[in-house]
């Protein structure tokens, strides 16, 4: 295995565990920003206000993004195990 092959890996790793995790942290840090929002403008400081809705928002993204994350982790194997032979040189 080249050290070209193994930066390709890493590479489509890393690229991988982008998409995979780039949706939800978008959702995350908007509901977040508008909790934050919502907060300012109530004058609520409590925790439990700004945790319990973005921890449901967070388990919803998940629950709602779960079948576009196991088709793009799915497409990495596929393309990792495919090509298992050419990095096997």
């Amino acid at each position: 295995m080249t050290p070209d092959s193994v930066a390709h890996i890493i590479n489509q790793a890393f690229w991988a565990a982008f998409w995979l995790c780039a949706p939800i942290l978008i959702i995350a840090f908007v509901a977040g920003v508008v909790i934050n929002l919502v907060q300012v403008a109530t004058s609520l400081q409590d925790s439990t206000f700004s945790t319990i809705p973005r921890l449901a928002v967070f388990v919803f993204s998940v629950m709602l993004l779960m079948p576009y994350m196991l088709k793009r982790i799915s497409m990495y194997a596929v393309s990792i195990l495919g090509d298992l032979s050419r990095y096997a040189h």
